[in-house]
């Protein structure tokens, strides 16, 4: 794959300077000189790069374009990925006239003689016009100016582009993973499969995948490998789940019996009853409806086990055909049909009567006309009487009006929808009340089945109401069982060669798009002929018709859902302007061919991280969500299955300002946001105060401790106070004279009769005084075991004997150390003093 080009990269324009194009005055459609613009060809201006994405490049600029839509003069910009149309004045980004290619259907080019209302003249002004009709409801005309070549070259440029002549060449591939990489989708898949066996426990890995370690079973189902190198069925995805008792060779017999060998399996199993919810193809019955198969028989009734404490026992089948009943007997003489119940043990077979690809194709479309005819944004300019501030509907009067809403019911998108809706509700309701199996189908089984399957599913169980469960259910029941997203989106799709089948046909000036050849059946069933009405074109809004059935849902359950209306429209769009790569292909095994997964960015790792980007508070979420409100299967009545328009998505471009949530939800969702700040700053401040308790309590802790101290040093003065007076005692007792200093000195004087006196000096050495009196003053340091004058005053001592001895025991003199007198006293000693005789006998 060719390295993107760096985004600085242009191609040639029509004009580089938005000076020299402004419009003078207004941007009014009229006011245009339409036949004084020459074509002038001029290098494109780089002043938007801001407003591109990662790899996207602009391919052509065209200045003076007029959105007819809106009457919005502005600039027109063709890139790899998108239209953008900015505004003339502000350069802003208006929404309406923005479209990625991918979700354009069809364009072409239009002429139209309009009248000049601005200027009051019968001169009628030819109008050189290109329609771009999109697959998201939306209709849009631009005008150009005449003579300059403009539409021309913005033409050529969207034929270009659109469809290019590579897979490789599409956007998604281009722009690379970037920062949306996320795991592989066959890792995603076996996690979900591990869930519904009740084996949560297991974590898949590629590991796992690529040594076959993933074929795990509960008491009734196993997930088989017998798909891995896709022989079995091209469509399907790589592991399957299916009935314990079926071995992988009864599995290959009975996959020859069915369409495309979309042989039964399981899509959903109860976990409390062993009820399951399963899918295939029709089966190939032929004319006759005569041809069996002894293997796709056993298979389909192993479907129907049921553990018991007797045993062993069967549950009702239901086999539900989503096709009406003619069209089934009809497929019956192309070598297809419908089952038969006298074949099928315990079994009933009931018809949907959904109709197909083709005819939700013209409903959609239709849908789409009445939308853009009566809404404020129409396309043609001028039918929208709201717009222009008339008084009558569509320029008529009460019956006008009439007709016009029976426009909407004509257009049959509604009823499709809620037959969809019933049929889903209906096989909800047997797992959930009769704990019988049902097994769906339709022709392929990948259209009427999926949406019939995946919406069942989200009525079941209430994990697939939630993100990561509504992720897990689009990639098992749509992407890994094959719908073929290429065709009905009407994208490129990978050849044999891996080149794009089919190229644009310009015919009539028009940009519709040949759908690509019929996909070639992996079984036996010829593919069906299609009509000359239809030709050969396959896309369909089936996806589309989904999402509207589970917005649908949401409308009625609004506190089952996590996601709100709003994600699921940021979810379309992303699938239908194929940004990312997780939708391209027809199945999982043309994903792996191209390398979907490696090359191309993720759209769920996307759409998490704008949610990450504001937590609860982003408008993904669904405010109302309660999931213990709805932890059980939704069992919809009938009654309240009667769908409306969605107007999140069907009316944004027609009528923008009903689009919109409502004033209730609005306020309701500010309030919310409000809420959750309030929420955050107390959780603040409770931190803030959980910090300060704390350090209140670390200081207190801290007081306490120096009170301790203080009490302790108190009891410490106390105590010498004590030995300082005691000591006093003993040695005045002796005779002698002591005086305590502020600093902590000590001097003791002793009066006796030798001729002369010592005294000490500064140093703490003797000294002789030339005095009768013996004198001596001792002055104590704090190593009284080191200092002379400790010595001197030891060998001074009076108490002491001639044999070195002490005439008082008790006092322990003989041990230096204390602080005041050289001595360590013993205080209990001097509390039980008593004077011995023998203390002052002379020697």
């Amino acid at each position: 794959m060719a390295a993107p080009k760096p985004r600085s990269t242009r191609s040639t324009s029509l004009c580089d300077s938005l000076e020299s194009e402004k419009l003078e005055g207004t941007t009014s459609w009229d006011a245009l000189e339409w036949t004084k613009v020459e074509p002038v060809t001029r290098t494109v201006c780089h002043a938007n790069l801001d407003i591109l994405l990662e790899a996207e490049r602009v391919v052509l600029e065209g200045y003076g374009v007029v959105l007819v839509n809106i009457d919005e003069a502005g600039t027109l910009i063709v890139t790899n990925y998108r239209i953008l149309f900015l505004s003339e004045g502000t350069r802003d980004i208006i929404a309406l006239g923005t479209i990625p290619l991918a979700t354009i259907e069809k364009f072409s080019k239009k002429v139209a003689k309009i009248q000049s209302a601005l200027r009051h003249t019968d001169k009628s002004q030819s109008q050189r016009l290109l329609q771009v009709i999109g697959k998201d409801m939306r209709i849009i005309v631009f005008g150009f100016r005449p003579r300059t070549k403009q539409r021309r070259a913005v033409y050529d440029a969207l034929v270009k582009c659109i469809k290019p002549t590579r897979i490789w060449d599409i956007y998604a591939f281009v722009s690379g993973p970037s920062k949306y990489s996320n795991t592989n989708p066959k890792v995603r898949l076996l996690n979900e499969y591990f869930r519904l066996l009740g084996r949560s426990s297991y974590c898949a890995s590629m590991e796992m995948i690529e040594d076959g370690s993933y074929r795990i079973s509960n008491e009734l189902w196993r997930i088989t490998d017998v798909n891995s190198t896709y022989s079995l069925c091209q469509s399907y995805p790589f592991a399957l789940i299916i009935p314990k008792s079926i071995s992988d060779q009864e599995v290959l017999h009975g996959s020859s019996f069915r369409a495309r060998c979309r042989l039964p399996v399981i899509s959903w199993c109860d976990p409390g009853t062993g009820a399951v919810l399963a899918r295939s193809s029709q089966p190939l019955v032929g004319l006759m409806m005569n041809m069996r198969s002894n293997a796709d028989e056993k298979l389909v009734a192993a479907l129907c086990t049921q553990l018991t404490d007797q045993g062993v026992a069967r549950r009702k089948l239901y086999i539900v055909d989503a096709r009406p009943r003619k069209n089934a007997l009809a497929n019956g003489a192309m070598g297809g049909g419908s089952e038969s119940s006298s074949n099928y043990f315990q079994s009933e077979i009931v018809f949907f009567g959904i109709d197909n690809i083709h005819a939700m194709r013209e409903s959609f479309a239709r849908l789409r006309d009445y939308l853009d005819t009566h809404g404020t944004t129409s396309s043609d300019g001028m039918s929208s009487f709201l717009r222009h501030g008339g008084w009558t509907w569509g320029g008529g009067n009460l019956s006008s009006m009439s007709a016009s809403v029976s426009t909407l019911g004509d257009s049959g998108w509604l009823i499709h929808v809620q037959s969809v809706l019933a049929g889903s509700a209906w096989i909800a309701a047997r797992i959930a009340l009769e704990s019988a199996s049902v097994l769906v189908h339709c022709s392929d089984g990948w259209d009427r089945t999926t949406q019939l399957v995946a919406l069942a599913n989200l009525l079941l169980d209430p994990y697939y109401r939630t993100f990561s469960g509504f992720q897990a259910l689009v990639e098992k029941d749509w992407l890994a069982f094959g719908h073929p997203f290429s065709d009905r989106v009407g994208m490129p799709m990978l050849s044999g060669t891996g080149d794009i089948t089919y190229e644009l046909s310009r015919q009539s000036s028009s940009g519709n798009f040949p759908s690509p050849p019929m996909r070639q059946a992996s079984g036996s069933f010829p593919s069906q002929a299609p009509s000359a009405s239809h030709g050969q074109n396959d896309y369909s809004p089936i996806f589309l018709q989904w999402v509207d059935c589970v917005s649908q849902l949401l409308r009625m359950y609004p506190c089952a859902f996590e996601f709100s209306s709003t994600f699921l429209v940021d979810f379309l769009d992303c699938v239908l302007s194929c940004r990312f790569g997780n939708f391209l292909c027809n199945s999982e095994k043309e994903r792996q061919q191209c390398g979907v997964f490696e090359a191309c960015g993720c759209l769920w790792k996307y759409l998490a991280d704008l949610r990450s980007s504001q937590d609860r508070s982003h408008a993904h979420y669904n405010l109302f969500y309660d999931p213990s409100k709805h932890n059980e299967p939704l069992r919809p009545p009938a009654a309240a299955l009667a769908p409306t328009l969605w107007p999140q998505f069907h009316l944004r471009w027609a009528c923008p300002s009903e689009a919109q949530e409502g004033e209730l939800d609005a306020q309701f969702r500010d309030m919310t946001v409000k809420f959750l700040e309030l929420k955050k700053a107390k959780e603040v401040a409770e931190k803030k105060s959980r910090e300060t308790t704390i350090a209140v309590e670390l200081l207190t802790e801290q007081l306490q401790n120096e009170r301790q101290l203080r009490s302790t040093a108190m009891n410490l003065a106390m105590k010498a106070s004590k030995e300082s007076a005691a000591v006093k005692r003993a040695i005045e007792a002796l005779g002698c004279k002591v005086q305590f200093g502020s600093t902590g000195d000590c001097a003791v004087g002793i009066e006796g009769n030798p001729t002369e006196s010592q005294m000490t000096g500064s140093d703490g050495s003797l000294q002789h005084a030339g005095k009768s009196d013996f004198s001596v003053s001792v002055t104590v340091t704090d190593d009284v075991s080191n200092n002379p004058i400790g010595r001197a005053c030891e060998a001074l001592c009076p108490l002491r004997t001639r044999e070195g001895g002490c005439r008082w025991p008790d006092a322990g003199c003989a041990q230096l150390g204390s602080q005041f007198v050289g001595l360590r006293a013993n205080f209990d000693a001097f509390d039980q003093l008593s004077i011995y005789d023998s203390y002052f006998q002379s020697e």
